[in-house]
């Protein structure tokens, strides 16, 4: 089995568990299937649940693509990649919970080979959170849960995507964090293929406990409309970075990926408000205040 394969073979798996296991939590609403193929080469299977009790949208998506070309985004820091040909396979999710007690939030997952002769690879991606009203308690669990995935691969690794996901999901045109953050990595292959897919691995398998817990906290607490409000206008963010610096965004439109799957991550509902401000002392401006930006959440230097 080649080393794709068996990242497909994994992904595939993932994609899987994580829609059974959100399907269970939300009790309503089901994942509807979408398999799709890229004119240039691959395809994929976009799931999307809408409606649901717990989830307004979520969206979990595989793709396996090939060409002959390296796309500009995927070569912006590796010029030497320019007209290789690569495959690229990963799973990708975004979930907008339909309570503004329960956070957004995104994890993503790949794995990019280019060439023949020599063929250079590399894994990526992540976790991150992305809270309308936020509990300490829950991004303390979220980064303890991605510390203990990446403790068994160096100390220091942690710290490092740590800091690299405060960074990657940072909106520069607003000066504030896209959310809590958690991790974010790419490049990643300098401990040979066995040790670089196990790190993945534990990166995956994490998401779910990360995250389901959290949810299980938050899911029956009473909102109204100041909430619901509020929610919407955030989830403009989202949709801000997503257009804006989304480098994954970026690879699938520029690979001729499936647009509605590569756009699939948009919230179903969001409003904009102009010059917008939260009340002093309110539970929106806490959010502004203690949580859109980089923290050290475990008290650890970083």
């Amino acid at each position: 089995m080649s080393d794709i394969d068996q990242v497909k073979d994994y992904l595939l798996a993932l994609q899987d568990r994580i829609c059974a296991e959100l399907e269970q939590l939300d009790g309503k609403a089901v994942f509807e299937r979408d398999c799709w193929q890229r004119p240039g080469g691959g395809g994929g299977e976009s799931r999307v649940m809408s409606g649901g009790q717990v989830f307004e949208q979520a969206g979990v998506g595989f793709s396996h693509v090939f060409g002959n070309e390296m796309p500009a985004s995927a070569t912006k820091h590796r010029p030497e990649l320019a007209g290789k040909n690569f495959q690229a396979v990963g799973v990708s999710l975004v979930l907008h919970p339909r309570n503004p007690y329960v956070p957004t939030t995104h994890a993503n997952f790949r794995f990019f080979r280019a060439g023949d002769i020599e063929p250079v690879w590399w894994f990526g991606g992540g976790f991150d959170l992305t809270p309308y009203y936020a509990f300490r308690e829950d991004v303390v669990h979220w980064h303890e849960t991605a510390k203990t995935a990446c403790d068994p691969f160096g100390d220091d690794l942690y710290a490092r995507y740590k800091k690299c996901c405060d960074e990657y999901f940072y909106l520069k045109h607003r000066d504030e964090t896209r959310g809590v953050g958690g991790l974010f990595f790419d490049d990643v292959n300098d401990a040979g293929f066995d040790k670089s897919f196990a790190f993945l691995q534990s990166v995956g398998d994490s998401f779910l406990p990360a995250y389901t817990l959290i949810v299980e906290r938050r899911r029956e607490h009473p909102y109204g409309d100041r909430q619901r409000d509020f929610q919407l206008y955030r989830r403009g963010r989202y949709v801000e970075f997503n257009l804006l610096y989304d480098r994954g965004t970026l690879f699938g439109l520029q690979s001729g990926g499936r647009t509605e799957s590569v756009l699939m991550s948009l919230p179903p509902r969001v409003r904009w408000e102009y010059n917008w401000c939260p009340e002093p002392g309110s539970a929106e401006e806490e959010l502004y205040r203690e949580y859109l930006h980089a923290r050290d959440w475990l008290g650890e230097t970083i």
